[in-house]
């Protein structure tokens, strides 16, 4: 893993290094079974080094412990895209792909059984699927790509939009997302 960081540190495949302040790899357990992508790095993520450490973090590790998962342990975080793209924009399809091999190589170390979307730029990012989140989100899905083959796949709504609208009424996006960390959690016991 050491060597990744280092690697990506002197990645220059796209123009977001040149505007990042260090580049942000992961956190969590490399050994785990579990792998949760997200988006990319934010403000927070970019001064720290590391991904989800502001409150879109916070509300992914208070989900991931409520299912029983423990985010350092049971965990291990990173993002499609490694450097924060400006203004926290949506990274661009070039930018995804400069970065694709970045993420193959994360998920060849780590082999994990189990993949968790976060929002639809990782939907994207991974299984190259546009939109419609909303629509998939909660179900398993394959892949027959090399890299993904074999793995459990699941996209969830991406913790900053649940940050927008934190209704925790029955049926809101919280709790259906809430659900959706249940499940991931039996299908890692069942494994």
């Amino acid at each position: 893993m050491r060597q990744l960081l280092l690697d990506c540190a002197a990645c220059r495949r796209c123009g977001l290094a040149a505007e990042r302040q260090q580049v942000v790899v992961s956190r969590g357990n490399p050994t785990a079974r579990l792998m949760l992508i997200g988006e990319g790095p934010g403000a927070q993520e970019d001064s720290v080094g590391l991904p989800f450490v502001g409150r879109s973090g916070q509300l992914l590790d208070q989900l991931l412990a409520v299912a029983g998962i423990d985010s350092n342990q049971d965990a291990y975080v990173c993002n499609v895209v490694k450097c924060r793209p400006t203004g926290n924009r949506k990274p661009k399809p070039m930018e995804l792909a400069a970065c694709r091999p970045w993420l193959e190589r994360q998920i060849a170390l780590v082999n994990p059984a189990v993949i968790l979307l976060l929002g639809a730029t990782a939907l994207e990012g991974v299984l190259g699927i546009k939109g419609g989140i909303t629509s998939l989100r909660g179900k398993w899905h394959a892949s027959e790509e090399e890299i993904l083959h074999g793995r459990n796949l699941m996209p969830v709504l991406h913790p900053s939009y649940l940050l927008r609208f934190n209704s925790q009424a029955k049926g809101s996006p919280r709790t259906l997302t809430a659900a959706d960390f249940q499940e991931v959690h039996r299908c890692l016991l069942a494994l």
